[in-house]
């Protein structure tokens, strides 16, 4: 993208992200990462928010959409990953925005 017009930043806001369990997750050898841990049957709520740059400037969009993705990476084969679930939800058609919003999201 060439920078011109407006843009936004995402952020994922998890409804329990607060109280939710978080375990440590090896990135690489040296590098890990806290992340959000679930079981089988918890439910994923939360919202998509996006932050205009410029509010009252308009941002066209090709739609918005999140995607709910369930891997498995096998400690001693890191280069193969087992897709166990893959979910999304339309969230937006597409059009236009001119000011910051959210979207609710929930998967079951």
């Amino acid at each position: 993208w060439l920078g011109y017009g407006n843009s936004a930043t995402v952020s994922i806001v998890l409804d329990d992200e607060e109280t939710r369990t978080k375990v440590p997750v090896l990135l690489d050898e040296n590098k890990k990462e806290l992340q959000h841990l679930f079981y089988d049957g918890d439910n994923v709520t939360g919202k998509v928010v996006l932050k205009l740059k410029q509010e009252g400037k308009k941002l066209e969009h090709q739609g918005i959409k999140i995607e709910f993705l369930g891997l498995i990476e096998i400690y001693y084969d890191r280069g193969n990953h087992y897709e166990f679930v893959k979910l999304d939800k339309d969230l937006a058609r597409p059009g236009d925005l001119m000011e910051s919003c959210s979207f609710p999201f929930e998967f079951l």
